[in-house]
């Protein structure tokens, strides 16, 4: 696989370039790899930084602006941000209200965000952590807080952005926004591999024909392969799984999101929508949101994920404000 590069070690920083003069009203340039919204910090608000490795987009970059995040930290390639670069994103969020610290459950992404929120605590900044950990494939239930993070993401940075928008304290923030990620489930196929682009190699291997329920999103193992099923069959496998994991049942609302990995057509992707919609309303649960596109990438790996998040009235409040940023937008 050959891609537009340069030189392999200036990925991230020259991606944050192009990402910042794209976007030049928008959003400023922090540090080599922090960007902000135009305004942060924001008197008065909570501040929300988000952050994790390149490769995603437009996850985390481009998920900062109104009713999102205030602050993105980006690392290199499929790689978590150094603990200085993290420190310098929690000093540009601040506001004197607190800053949480908002990313998918990675070990090296929580080794590197705690180096970086203690050094802030002993700057004087109040700083907590909310882990995203809504892939179901990896652990049972009972080891819920050993997940990764994947495609609830810009869900979960929404509410927790238009929360903080809101004027809701620090501790406010911090509930509603671990109750958005308890109520969040997720689970994705993959049809073939992502390339990395320093090297142009697989991080996986996946024979023509075949596919994986429960891939990473840097090509960590799922859980089973199986040869290609229709779009309907993998729908419902996929909704079965997440469905018993919560569990979800008649008569709860909830948000329908179908992520494509990078090389997933919006027709595949559109097609899954469809049986999701009659799957769900066999059971009962009433769709308040659907959502589709591109929203957690990794490079050019093909296959879909599905995420439900289940709602009450108050997560559909701050789901259903406004939201403003380069890579998600919604009108209130």
């Amino acid at each position: 696989m050959r891609k537009l590069i340069n030189h392999p070690d200036d990925l991230a920083v020259e991606l944050i370039d192009g990402f910042v003069l794209t976007n030049s009203k928008k959003v400023k340039r922090v540090a080599r790899h922090v960007c902000a919204r135009s305004e942060a910090p924001i008197a008065g608000k909570v501040g929300v930084v988000i952050g994790g490795g390149a490769g995603h987009e437009p996850l985390f970059l481009e998920f900062i602006g109104r009713g999102m995040a205030d602050v993105s930290v980006h690392g290199q390639i499929f790689a978590a941000p150094t603990p200085d670069a993290i420190l310098t994103a929690i000093q540009a969020a601040d506001a004197g209200q607190g800053v949480m610290l908002l990313y998918n459950n990675y070990a090296g992404d929580v080794l590197n965000f705690d180096m970086a929120q203690e050094l802030a605590r002993m700057q004087g900044i109040e700083v907590e952590t909310v882990l995203i950990n809504d892939e179901i494939s990896a652990f049972p239930p009972e080891r819920a807080e050993e997940r990764r993070g994947t495609t609830a993401d810009h869900i979960v940075i929404h509410i927790a952005g238009a929360a903080a928008e809101s004027g809701a304290s620090f501790a406010e923030v911090l509930r509603i926004t671990r109750k958005a990620v308890l109520n969040s489930r997720s689970l994705g196929v993959s049809t073939a591999p992502c390339t990395l682009p320093e090297t142009g190699l697989g991080t996986f291997t996946l024979a023509d024909g075949r596919m994986e329920f429960g891939m990473g999103l840097h090509g960590e193992a799922g859980i089973r392969q199986c040869d290609l099923l229709t779009a309907d069959q993998t729908a419902d496998e996929l909704l079965a799984a997440i469905i018993a994991d919560l569990p979800f049942r008649a008569g709860d609302e909830v948000i329908a999101l179908i992520n494509g990995y990078g090389a997933t057509t919006r027709m595949e992707m559109f097609l899954v929508m469809r049986r999701m919609h009659a799957w769900l309303a066999e059971k009962g649960i009433a769709i308040h949101a659907s959502e589709l596109g591109e929203f957690c990438t990794a490079q050019e790996m093909g296959g879909v994920s599905v995420t439900l998040m289940r709602l009450d009235e108050e997560l559909k409040k701050f789901y259903d404000c406004a939201a403003d940023s380069p890579g998600y937008k919604s009108i209130s």
